[in-house]
């Protein structure tokens, strides 16, 4: 394992290696996707927003910390072994933001929107309160997982990660 990928896990609290990687948009299920990859890059360097890197094993994987995802489909069509796949109808991916209230300083009464502003579809507002700052909430529903959000957070409050199987029902 390289020290770069065992220092991005170690930042990320994934010290065992344990925590399933953000795949690119499109992207079969992890076993199907895994065993079609071939480890080639070429969906790394067709990513305009330059936020697919080399995860463990070499495999493609979403690092939202380098920008967000502009569902684009360039790393799709640069995929010839189809590991991702773009299909009419099915979303990109079941990803969505979660806030870390312990962690946003907004509920430590820091006026802060950085994740709300560059939020496109608006899932990320403001609340406001009275005789207190604005707090955010996410509305899952409106989240497209993009990953606008996480990297202007100045605490990391933020987490894109799968939907809880109650959050889909």
């Amino acid at each position: 394992m390289s020290t770069a990928i065992s220092r991005m896990q170690f930042l990320r609290g994934d010290i065992g290696g344990r925590a399933a990687p953000v795949r690119p948009p499109w992207a079969l299920i992890e076993e199907r996707f895994t065993q079609r990859c071939t480890r080639c890059g070429d969906c790394l360097t067709a990513c305009p927003a330059g936020i697919l890197v080399k995860g463990r094993g070499g495999f493609p994987q979403v690092d939202f910390s380098r920008g967000e995802c502009l569902f684009c489909a360039d790393c799709s069509d640069a995929c010839t072994p189809a590991a991702l796949a773009v299909v009419a109808g099915r979303p990109p991916w079941a990803l969505r933001a979660s806030l870390d209230t312990e962690t946003c300083i907004a509920f430590q009464g820091v006026e802060c929107r950085a994740c709300a502003d560059p939020c496109e579809p608006r899932a990320i507002r403001m609340r406001p309160r009275i005789g207190g700052v604005s707090l955010p909430e996410v509305e899952l529903s409106a989240c497209t997982g993009c990953g606008a959000c996480y990297a202007p957070c100045p605490v990391q409050a933020l987490r894109i990660q799968p939907l809880r199987s109650e959050e889909t029902a």
